[in-house]
């Protein structure tokens, strides 16, 4: 920021009005629950809102299709495994034909013992009575519905909060191109104005080449944030799998949430852990494997299993009976399998131990990453207000020297200056808007919660 004399400077206050009072006022008026201070984040409302946003990215982001065809999948799994309690019904045709045919004749009556043409139609029934491996299995497979149930709604959570992190990141590129566009605008008059005072022979052609040079870097700047613009435009759309044109509407429901400090509370983490949905799945998949342990050990016992059938057929033989049917029962008892059921105990059992571990390494993160956005977002609430006051002083900065220079007072170098001071600090305002809103979602997502608040 350029450096004024006491005087110049005290003679620029009484002129321009700032008392004591109203600096204070107007420093007063940066703080963060004000959407309005500099026109940062101004819209006109009739842009991309955030929740068009996430409710685009949640309808026709492929992530989002691919986890809902992850849960059909999981339950046609449950699907399958259902069928080991259900009979099973199998129907078989057979048709043969043969070289010769015989026929024997009892007691007067011919009965045909081969024919050229035979067919038997046979229907089995068969049913697992018992099967003491069924239940832990069809368990197993439940639990891990379940948690593909859970997992898929996580990943939809993460990826409204990615849509949203897109979101902003484009919001804030917007307003930084905006105050590019300001630059610009400023440094074209200042140069316009220098040139009608090296005319009136008022100051040096070297004010003229200070206000060229400010042109062409605020020129090159603004091409710079346009392509950063551009870019993150590109990126949203990518999440959203649609081209995002148009304004991008300010949510300041979430700027005025995030500019108020969280209150943690005492059982902060106990809520996460119940919200959180990844935690929820990687207990449901414990669960499973630890169904899954318990089966090798139950095939120590036997089974039953019931057999039907049903059979009709030409060629009835000597009996003269064309149909038939049977019924039998089949126990099974696999003695000794030379330890296999041993080693798949002890392989679920040490997956089950493992799973249970990362599900309390999760549980401990969960802590750690709830104590880390708190302290986060209290430092990036902290930096918003450190950076509305140094973009209002910056501001009042180049009213000073803009209007000093006009009364020759101050050189051009001093109003370019003030130009550059003016657009870092307003970009910076910017900047840890966003940070303080990326905080506050990280806080959100930590807790467990939905970006919208829509949980």
């Amino acid at each position: 920021m350029p450096q004024m004399s006491n005087d110049r400077g005290k003679r620029f206050v009484r002129r321009s009005g700032l008392t004591k009072g109203s600096w204070r006022r107007r420093l007063g008026a940066l703080l963060v629950g004000s959407l309005a201070s500099i026109s940062l984040f101004s819209t006109d409302g009739a842009g991309l809102t955030l929740e068009q946003a996430v409710q685009l990215a949640l309808t026709r982001n492929e992530r989002s299709r691919a986890a809902e065809m992850r849960v059909s999948a999981a339950e046609a799994r449950v699907d399958k495994a259902r069928t080991l309690f259900l009979p099973d019904l199998i129907a078989t045709g057979n048709y043969t034909r043969r070289a010769y045919q015989t026929f024997r004749v009892v007691e007067g009556q011919r009965f045909p013992i081969q024919r050229y043409n035979v067919w038997s139609p046979r229907g089995v029934l068969t049913f697992n009575l018992y099967d003491p491996s069924a239940a832990p299995l069809y368990r197993q497979v439940r639990r891990e519905n379940q948690a593909t149930r859970l997992t898929a709604a996580n990943d939809k959570r993460l990826l409204a909060f990615e849509a949203a992190n897109a979101f902003l990141t484009a919001l804030s590129m917007e307003q930084v191109l905006e105050a590019a566009r300001r630059r610009l605008e400023f440094a074209k008059r200042s140069l316009a104005d220098t040139r009608a005072r090296f005319e009136a022979q008022l100051v040096s052609s070297n004010d003229v080449t200070r206000a060229e040079l400010e042109l062409a870097t605020a020129e090159r700047e603004l091409t710079r944030t346009q392509g950063g613009m551009e870019t993150a435009s590109l990126q949203l759309g990518y999440l959203l799998n649609t081209k995002v044109e148009g304004p991008i509407e300010m949510p300041v429901s979430l700027l005025q949430a995030a500019a108020t400090p969280p209150d943690p509370g005492t059982g902060v983490v106990a809520e996460a852990l119940k919200r959180r949905q990844d935690v929820a799945a990687i207990r449901q998949h414990t669960d499973a494997l630890r169904a899954a342990a318990s089966e090798p050990l139950l095939r120590f016992l036997p089974s039953l299993r019931m057999t039907g059938q049903y059979t009709m057929t030409n060629e009835s033989g000597l009996s003269g009976r064309n149909r038939d049917w049977l019924i039998g029962l089949a126990l099974t008892w696999n003695m000794y399998d030379g330890g296999e059921r041993f080693a798949d105990r002890a392989e679920r059992q040490a997956l089950a131990d493992a799973a249970d571990l990362d599900a309390q390494a999760l549980e401990r993160r969960v802590d750690v990453e709830l104590n880390t956005a708190l302290v986060v977002l209290a430092n990036e609430q902290a930096a918003v207000k450190q950076a509305g006051v140094a973009a209002d002083v910056a501001r009042t900065n180049m009213e000073q020297a803009t209007e000093l220079y006009r009364q020759g007072l101050a050189s051009a170098l001093e109003v370019a200056d003030a130009n550059v001071r003016l657009f870092e600090a307003e970009v910076a305002l910017v900047r840890e808007r966003y940070g303080l809103t990326l905080a506050y979602l990280d806080w959100r997502a930590a807790l467990g919660l939905d970006p919208l608040g829509k949980e």
